[in-house]
């Protein structure tokens, strides 16, 4: 059964609205689940991902983060530096805060305080561990998110990493050009010096963007082999903050 998909607004605390693309599961929702968008938007491909989660008993949302520049953004895949990277550019950790609790205030005020994780490719994989710092995840899921380590596209999250709020699961591109050994062993040693739960893999043979069915960089072994410890992550942080919830 196809998943019932809709797009909803959601008011943000500095004064914006910001649209985003809901996947309602079959049922009740085991949990909510924040999908943050690579630079592309929120296009096809997350459109499906979120679609993917909903089928998988999450309540998904994934909000279009470029909402103050550009409302209903998406572009291609080759169109990063002349027309994503601009938008990139333009967001604010700020901003991206805002973002992060209107999308989670959203499914808490729908599901009455259901467990609810996060998951972010790219860009997006950064803002997920921004949501593990901001607000009470039951977990968060970063796949090659660029920016956590230091990086000249955003402001690093090293130094924040004391502030995790959830355990993080970590995915890596052993051959991405843009997030080298360095900056995966910053971020790891980070969460290890915090001693905040985590999790960190590496797909040796994958690159940057390698889940992205979309994408020439896509690895479909690196893809399957993430896909089932993605879920596993997310059901054992779920069920666990269920647990405490009821207790």
């Amino acid at each position: 059964m196809s998943a019932k998909t809709e797009f909803v607004t959601l008011p943000v605390s500095d004064g914006t609205s910001m649209r985003a693309y809901v996947a309602h599961p079959a049922g009740n929702p085991r949990a909510g689940l924040i999908v943050f968008q690579e630079a592309f938007g929120v296009n096809p491909h997350i459109r499906d991902v979120t679609e993917r989660f909903a089928a998988q008993g999450y309540l998904a949302i994934a909000p279009e983060l470029f909402h103050r520049t550009a409302p209903g953004f998406e572009c291609g895949y080759t169109e990063f530096s002349n027309v994503a990277l601009p938008q990139m550019q333009k967001l604010t950790d700020a901003g991206l805060t805002a973002d992060i609790r209107a999308a989670f205030d959203w499914v808490q005020s729908g599901t009455k305080n259901l467990p609810t994780a996060a998951i972010g490719y790219c860009m997006g994989g950064r803002t997920a561990c921004q949501a593990a710092l901001t607000v009470p995840l039951a977990c968060a899921v970063s796949y090659y998110g660029g920016g956590i380590a230091p990086s000249p596209m955003f402001p690093d999250l090293i130094g924040r990493l004391n502030d995790a709020k959830a355990p993080v699961m970590f995915f890596w591109g052993g051959k991405d050009g843009h997030i080298g050994p360095d900056a995966v062993s910053a971020v790891e040693n980070a969460m290890r010096a915090a001693e905040k739960p985590y999790v960190n893999v590496v797909f040796s043979e994958a690159d940057h963007g390698f889940f992205c069915d979309a994408r020439a960089s896509y690895n479909a072994a690196a893809a399957a082999q993430a896909w089932p410890l993605t879920l596993a992550f997310l059901e054992t942080h779920v069920t666990a903050a269920t647990r405490k919830a009821g207790a």
